[in-house]
């Protein structure tokens, strides 16, 4: 199996730098459609169910489903296949843990946008706009993070 994995490492190492930007564009510009969607909202005086509502609802749908879900399981699949790669992480050093932890606050993440898309389907949702701005920034964070990690390995 290693020796598959290691005459494949430039392929897989690809499909997963593009199943990376999948799931990072998809992470970037979901909470900016729920900035959309709440603000645009009310300041459209526009109720839920209307179709400016479920315009946002089906977009955000999706986003979710039809790109980042299956860019993210992507992510995940070429990544794990390139970590059992030989030679290929020194698991004494830091950056690997450092981030195996951004990805899976990131898959955590990817997870809590899921769950606010049901909120704002529902009607259940308590954040503003503001507060999706702000949560825009945390996967900008574990990408820091997981760039420099995997470039500079500290």
């Amino acid at each position: 199996m290693s020796d598959l994995l290691s005459s494949y490492y430039l392929w897989v190492k690809a499909l997963h730098v593009m199943a990376v930007i999948s799931w990072m564009a998809g992470l970037f510009y979901l909470p900016r459609l729920y900035v959309y969607h709440v603000e645009g909202l009310q300041k459209a005086g526009v109720t839920r169910g209307s179709d400016m509502d479920l315009l946002f609802r089906h977009q955000e749908w999706l986003l979710l489903k039809a790109i980042m879900t299956p860019a993210m399981y992507a992510t995940w699949i070429f990544g794990l296949m390139l970590v059992f790669t030989p030679g290929i992480v020194g698991w004494s050093e830091i950056w690997p843990w450092a981030k195996g932890s951004a990805v899976i606050l990131m898959t955590v993440f990817h997870y809590w946008l899921g769950a606010q898309r049901i909120a704002l389907a529902e009607g259940r949702n308590r954040l503003t706009g503001r507060q999706y701005r702000m949560a825009n920034e945390f996967p900008t964070v574990l990408m820091i993070v997981i760039v420099l990690g995997v470039i500079v390995r500290f």
